[in-house]
């Protein structure tokens, strides 16, 4: 199976983040293998989060809590994308042999664009429905899940988007709002459900929450200490999350 756009940049513009994948393999630990890598714990997590997103298929499978501070491993996809990272690595040392084509990869890096979004979702583009000005373009997920964007249709036409497009789906932390099991949601919002993986505290300002998907993929939620407690919200328990579909913005591979 081939990998998806997203990932395959991301393999070349954050080799790092790939590289983590070898640690893991290595220490079967996200601690140690953050310490190993030079991460921190949290930046680890964000690190393995964003890999799994942008995948079709999880590329660490882990589990909270575990002998070192969680144990995790890779999957059978995870091994093969390793695997294409370490190719790579060795194909990109004999191109960057002259200071020349040094340069010319510092220029293709500038080109490509990083994004502050927290929520990075792969997907596909499964139906285009024109209203007014904007367009609703529905994206079809890994594991049957989907989710809507509304964006004018002049940008729909500048990604040139249509049936079968893939694309990454870009969402604040801060557009997510947390729901209770069974809590009805905003008319014409997007609504998924998941299970709180864990609940990041800050010393002032909103709490970090990573809900994992049914999918495998991870959002990224922000919600006050309050919030939280009125949820009965905590590691291990089911929750709701929804966001408007403005509030998605979409990229294609340049």
């Amino acid at each position: 199976m081939p990998l998806t756009s997203p990932l395959s940049q991301h393999i070349i513009r954050r080799p790092q983040r790939i590289a983590l994948l070898g640690h893991i393999a290595e220490q079967g630990s996200i601690t140690r293998a953050a310490k190993s890598a030079g991460l921190s714990y949290k930046a680890a997590w964000d690190a393995i989060d964003e890999l799994n997103n942008l995948a079709q298929k999880p590329l660490v499978e882990r589990s909270v809590g575990g002998k070192g501070g969680g144990g995790a491993r890779l999957t059978a996809e995870g091994e093969r994308v390793l695997r294409l990272y370490q190719r790579l690595q060795v194909l990109q040392a004999e191109v960057l042999a002259t200071d020349e084509a040094a340069r010319d990869f510092n220029l293709l890096g500038r080109l490509m664009l990083r994004t502050s979004a927290r929520n990075q979702l792969h997907g596909q583009v499964s139906t285009i429905e024109r209203h007014g000005r904007n367009d609703w373009v529905r994206l079809q997920l890994a594991g049957g899940l989907h989710l809507d964007a509304q964006i004018t249709h002049d940008s729909t036409q500048r990604l040139e988007l249509e049936a079968g497009v893939e694309v990454v789906a870009l969402i604040k932390a801060g557009w997510l709002e947390l729901l209770a099991i069974g809590q009805a949601a905003t008319p014409g919002h997007n609504c998924m459900s998941g299970v709180i993986e864990a609940v990041l505290d800050a010393e002032d300002g909103p709490s970090e929450v990573r809900i994992g998907l049914p999918n495998g993929q991870v959002l990224c939620a922000l919600a006050q200490p309050a919030a939280l407690t009125a949820l009965n919200a905590a590691q291990g328990q089911p929750i709701q999350v929804q966001f408007a579909p403005g509030n998605v913005l979409l990229g294609t591979p340049v």
